[in-house]
């Protein structure tokens, strides 16, 4: 009996070693939230749903010099939240012009509806089938959000994203779409050399016309494009005025003037900028408020400066008051 405690003893601790490395079992998200990102833990090497604590609170009102562009978005959205056929939708073009800001906003337009969004990174997107399967069976409508999507040739994640749109034997879930974010509107780099197989000689291609359908098939999955361009000065400015207004600033000629050389200064005019030049301004003038508060106050503080101030208000002293002095 004693051999066969002290082996079973030995089996335990042997069991206890092997379940100390086994991976922690997948915990439930959190469904109360209204965003969430795929993490994959080194630890674990398991994607899960990680709530967002602090999701941003931008609004479609907010959104300026982009009205076809949010009535495109906002009807799509409407209709997916209804439970409508909806696509699936590529936001292409200028940097800066409000193609993340959008879907965010649209999140928080749609939410009270059951729309909810989960960021996936273009690192993560060959798990794209693990999401659509934990979320298949919720109430809620999803939205896949992967932000600044690009693809170099050969990319793993550009196969897992065509065959997540359009490409599955499974039956694709009602409940989510994808939205994606690009500068680029076909995904993956388009070069001269693509053309170079229409040449008809002996080493050209059998079907040239395939290397540009590749190039191309990834971004015709998507259902709806949307493309924003570069403001205008007068859009830029009415931007920057928008924010600025909403920080609590205030504005006059010389901001435009100070606005316009931001923008310079940056090389471009865009709604990212504005918001920047708006952020900078507002910061520079309420810290300018703080120090003007700061300096009458230790003034204030001074007894020499108090008595001085008590023997001006007296009329004893008028004629040594400092210049500014009587304002205080």
């Amino acid at each position: 009996m004693d051999r066969l405690d002290s082996t079973l003893e030995r089996f335990e601790r042997l069991l206890a070693r092997a379940e100390a490395l086994l991976p922690p079992a997948q915990r439930e998200p959190d469904w109360t939230a209204i965003a969430w990102r795929w993490r994959v833990p080194r630890t674990t090497g398991r994607g899960q749903l990680d709530a967002v604590r602090h999701a941003s609170t931008i609004t479609l009102d907010s959104l300026r010099n982009v009205d076809r562009q949010k009535a495109l978005i906002a009807q799509n959205t409407r209709q997916f939240v209804a439970g409508l056929p909806a696509n699936n939708v590529l936001l292409t073009g200028a940097r800066g012009t409000g193609k993340s800001s959008l879907v965010k906003a649209v999140l928080n337009e749609f939410s009270g509806q059951g729309l909810r969004l989960i960021e996936v990174d273009k690192a993560d997107l060959h798990d794209l089938p693990d999401i659509v399967d934990l979320v298949a069976g919720r109430p809620e409508r999803f939205l896949v959000f992967c932000d600044d999507l690009s693809f170099e040739d050969g990319e793993a994640g550009y196969k897992a994203l065509k065959v997540a749109l359009d490409g599955s034997i499974a039956a694709q879930t009602d409940n989510v779409l994808i939205y994606a974010t690009s500068n680029r509107r076909h995904l993956l780099p388009e070069r001269m050399a693509d053309n170079a197989g229409y040449k008809h000689d002996d080493e050209g291609e059998l079907h040239p016309g395939e290397v540009v359908e590749e190039k191309i098939s990834l971004s015709e999955r998507f259902g709806l494009w949307v493309s924003f361009h570069s403001f205008r000065q007068g859009d830029y400015l009415d931007i920057a005025r928008h924010w600025l207004t909403q920080l609590g600033g205030e504005w006059n000629a010389e901001v435009e003037r100070e606005a316009l050389q931001f923008a310079l200064g940056r090389g471009s005019r865009s709604g990212r900028v504005a918001w920047q030049f708006a952020r900078d301004r507002a910061g520079r003038d309420r810290l300018g408020m703080v120090e003007a508060m700061a300096a009458l106050a230790a003034k204030q503080a001074d007894p020499e400066a108090l008595a001085a101030r008590a023997l001006a208000l007296s009329g004893d002293a008028l004629t040594d008051i400092p210049a500014g002095e009587d304002e205080l």
